[in-house]
């Protein structure tokens, strides 16, 4: 292979597509995000492609692709979803571009077929793969819109029990559980409010994104899902759609009380993802007083919990080379697109 100047990396999400442009030597030079709702089709993913490529300041020399949004329930299964997905990012780009097949690495588009079951949700071990390269030892917690991953570093390499979705969640190293998509039902059966324990409705009324507007963490840019109701994100329209998940009405108490709701949601979600960081810990391959390093998203809730712990933490960026401040931060949110990026840009000699 010849040495490429310019590598786009893209992770094709069920919701969100992210794309990262990095130089031959790993640096970050832009980093893109957009919504993309595959599950009403792959119309979705050409008008995103198409949104990203109209924000590239200049084209790429070659693309890398990894992906989670086979999963979306518009294919019949995994396997045809990252036919359907790669077909689409060949048409785009040609049959040079890669795919990333998680332990085989980056596979030519010719091979899909016969990796689409390491193709399939490998974009996690990109970010790990990254990740191990540059740091001795620590757990990886990356928080995203619907997910969030735990994955140990040490020597080198991630420390990975499970590599599908079945068992990464078997070994809680994947949580469903996110800072924008995730239905507040699937948090807890029950919230505490005005006093009182109060049991909430198993209905999609509200969304963590609601509680984090609220609580002040969610940053605007992050904040691209619909909500639930089709709403707006205002503070009251956030904290309507929080007071329908127990029963109630916004005009029922003052907004000072919603937002002690939502605060109360983040503790919960808090423990819920403290308890997979604990479970990873307690496989005793790494120091106690080895990072956990943040990313995505949720990376808010990974330091809360790093607190928490009484672990130190380390923010993803400061491993990330980029060519200024923002487009790190971006890297760090968009870190699997990043990462894919950087493994085909060293790949190539």
């Amino acid at each position: 292979m010849h040495k490429h100047n310019t590598t786009l990396g893209w992770d094709i999400g069920g919701a969100h597509l992210k794309a990262a442009l990095v130089d031959a030597d790993g640096t970050a030079l832009q980093v893109i995000q957009v919504p993309c709702a595959l599950w009403r089709g792959l119309d979705q993913l050409e008008k995103a492609i198409d949104a990203v490529s109209a924000k590239l300041n200049h084209l790429p020399d070659q693309h890398a692709v990894t992906m989670t949004g086979e999963l979306a329930d518009v294919f019949t299964d995994r396997n045809a979803g990252v036919a359907h997905i790669s077909a689409v990012m060949i048409k785009h780009f040609g049959s040079e571009t890669l795919f990333y097949a998680g332990q085989s690495g980056l596979v030519s588009a010719r091979e899909v077929s016969l990796y689409a079951a390491r193709i399939a949700s490998a974009n996690w071990l990109a970010s790990a793969t990254y990740m191990a390269m540059q740091v001795n030892q620590g757990l990886l917690i990356d928080i995203g819109s619907t997910t969030a991953d735990f994955i140990l570093l040490s020597d080198g390499k991630p420390q990975t029990r499970g590599f599908s979705d079945a068992e990464r969640m078997q070994f809680e190293e994947l949580v469903y559980s996110g800072v924008v998509r995730t239905p507040l039902m699937a948090l807890a059966d029950r919230v505490p409010f005005a006093g009182e324990w109060h049991t909430l409705a198993a209905e999609h009324f509200a969304t963590t994104a609601d509680v984090y507007r609220l609580t002040g963490d969610l940053r605007e840019a992050e904040d691209m899902a619909e909500t639930a109701d089709g709403a707006g994100k205002t503070p009251e329209e956030s904290a309507r759609r929080l007071a329908r998940m127990i029963g109630r009405d916004l005009h029922d108490a003052p907004i000072s009380a919603w937002i002690g709701l939502a605060y109360a949601f983040k503790q919960i979600q808090l423990n819920m993802l403290k308890n997979a960081a604990m479970r990873n810990f307690s496989r005793h391959l790494i120091d106690y007083r080895a990072p956990i390093i943040v990313a995505g998203a949720g990376d808010f809730l990974a330091r809360d919990m790093a607190r928490q712990l009484k672990r130190e933490y380390l923010e993803v960026g400061y491993k990330i080379s980029a060519h200024n401040d923002e487009t790190r931060s971006w890297a760090g949110v968009c870190l699997p697109a990043y990462a894919v990026a950087y493994l085909a840009a060293k790949s190539a000699t």
